[in-house]
């Protein structure tokens, strides 16, 4: 992604705001998309429909609950194709979790991504943002850049969110095709641990290389 993209921000959540005033912040043009196309609170930019802000937009962020993020990409697979689609989402089941483990609906030898993948074929899914909270997406600030954990069978759609997460303040860790995801998704996982168990949730991961 580069400055100046338009770029369809699919859900209306935190997620999905932080990220749309973190792309508004370094140049993009944000639209935040919903079902119905309301107003958003706390949003004073753009809106529109899912249908109608992929269909206008040059790439996209899917931030929707992991339930429903199948069936609506199957939806919007038209509207998706040929466009990077940065995947924020996580298979995270309605069943409460165990101990502070949240339950998954998939298990390790596939991932969500790989269902929206197949779900639309001729999208460039990259998986970012699915391993840490909402409040440290944009400008981290933990004293070094943390690693964010990306995947995606497209080389230009990864170099692409690659740019945008250099921007935002991370370093980038490309754990290859997306099959990775599997391994990526369940980081979400670990890093609700301790919020879960202990109300902490201002951390990161961190790869450190010699």
């Amino acid at each position: 992604m580069a400055n100046g993209k338009k770029v369809a921000v699919l859900g209306t959540g935190m997620v999905g705001q932080t990220l749309a005033r973190g792309l508004r912040q370094y140049g993009y043009e944000a639209t935040i998309a919903s079902r119905d196309g309301k107003r958003v609170e706390g949003w004073d930019g753009p809106v529109a429909t899912f249908a109608e802000a992929a269909a206008g937009a040059e790439s996209a962020i899917l931030a929707v609950k992991g339930t429903v993020a199948e069936e609506l990409v199957r939806s919007l697979a038209p509207h998706l194709a040929g466009k990077t689609v940065m995947d924020t989402t996580n298979p995270i089941a309605d069943a409460p979790p165990e101990a502070g483990v949240l339950r998954f609906f998939t298990d390790l030898n596939g991932s969500l991504m790989e269902r929206l993948q197949a779900a639309a074929p001729q999208a460039h899914f990259v998986k970012a943002f699915s391993s840490v909270g909402a409040a440290s997406m944009v400008n981290p600030d933990f004293g070094t850049p943390p690693s964010m954990f990306i995947c995606g069978d497209d080389a230009s759609a990864k170099q692409e969110v690659r740019d945008l997460l250099e921007s935002f303040g991370w370093e980038t860790e490309d754990m290859g095709v997306a099959a990775a995801a599997r391994a990526i998704e369940p980081l979400a996982i670990l890093w609700c641990i301790p919020g879960m168990t202990r109300n902490e949730w201002t951390h990161a991961f961190k790869v450190l290389h010699r």
